[in-house]
């Protein structure tokens, strides 16, 4: 049905790549003008919706910074939140939002790195309030690659290595018939293209693509599973300790299927599993499908993404009968230290 509709839709193609062009164009004969910041910006973005591994690359970015004694915040436009205009996130100690009012990608990111974080639609005007509350040397725009208003001294544009494999896909369409924000050629935008390979092994760029990215520096990423959080207690577990129990994986993600190999590759049993939409904001009704579901298919415990447990932890009373860990997975680059070099030769 999905499918169909979109196909139906693909006309809309035509006018929404029409729009994207002019725009674009706009911006690079100066028509449109970024503005700066007193700040060192760096972009992390992408030409998908969803799935690339945008929030790992922030965090493993920020920590590289952070080993260096920058002052790094990361700014986000808060995905799905329910809220609107600035917020302070964190201020670098504390969390002062959740993830109802932020997002989830931010809380999971000040959580797990320790830095000033914010939300705001509007980047810019965002941006001077964040250096208004929190002094920085650099601001991590997330997902900003299409926010083309603020100027940014490294743009970083990632792909999913199973993404570009799909030539002969829709999805190497434009939306709505596929799940391109923008057409290939904006590559050349990208200071940095960062391919992430997950799970798998190196891929050739495919022969109809690897025009886009001549003379571009292109790295290349990897996941690495890394051990088993208990989301109440904070306990960890390496992933041995799971082998071979039947568990329920629950997940709200854009692309399920890295998650769902990493358990497997492990020996966990992912034989019962509930996946919901992409930032699935978690009611009750939710909690009583995973409780349900627990309990009919008599497992052992609950896994899920970290991303997940940001937005489940908050149901530690309705699951407290229910042992509910989650998965920590790290990005790793093949070439860890040219990649930092590259990025102080931008910002520097």
């Amino acid at each position: 049905m999905i499918k169909l509709l979109k196909i139906i839709l693909s006309p809309l193609v035509l006018a929404y790549g029409l729009v994207i062009k002019i725009r674009n164009y706009f911006f690079d004969i100066g028509i449109f003008k970024q503005k700066k910041v007193p700040a060192k910006v760096i972009s992390v973005g992408n030409l998908t919706v969803g799935g690339s591994g945008k929030t790992p690359t922030v965090i493993k970015i920020i920590n590289l910074l952070k080993s260096q004694n920058k002052k790094v915040g990361v700014l986000s436009r808060g995905y799905r939140r329910k809220t609107n205009g600035y917020l302070l996130v964190s201020d670098g100690e504390k969390i002062l939002q959740d993830a109802s009012s932020a997002g989830d990608e931010i809380i999971l990111v000040a959580s797990e790195c320790k830095v000033p974080a914010a939300v705001s639609e509007k980047r810019y005007e965002g941006c001077i309030k964040f250096l208004q509350d929190v002094q920085l040397d650099i601001i991590i725009l997330d997902d900003a690659y299409q926010h083309r208003w603020i100027y940014r001294d490294a743009n970083i544009l990632i792909f999913d290595q199973r993404f570009l494999s799909r030539t002969n896909s829709f999805e190497q369409s434009l939306l709505p018939l596929g799940i391109m924000r923008e057409q290939f050629e904006e590559i050349k935008r990208s200071d940095i293209v960062l391919i992430n390979k997950k799970f798998a092994a190196n891929q050739n760029i495919p022969t109809q693509l690897w025009k886009y990215f001549l003379k571009k520096e292109i790295f290349y990423g990897f996941y690495q599973a890394c051990e088993i959080i208990d989301i109440k207690t904070h306990s960890s577990y390496m992933l041995s300790d799971f082998t071979g129990q039947k568990s329920l994986v629950v997940c709200g993600i854009a692309n399920p299927y890295s998650f769902i190999q990493a358990l497997s590759k492990n020996n966990i049993n992912t034989d019962n599993k509930l996946i919901f939409r992409d930032h699935k904001d978690y009611e009750e009704k939710e909690i009583q499908v995973i409780r349900k579901k627990f309990y009919d298919t008599n497992s052992y415990s609950v896994l899920t993404t970290q991303k997940d447990a940001v937005k489940l932890s908050k149901y530690s009373k309705e699951l407290d009968d229910i042992d509910i860990y989650y998965l920590k997975i790290d990005m790793r680059f093949d070439e860890e230290e040219k990649f930092l070099n590259k990025i102080n030769s931008l910002i520097l």
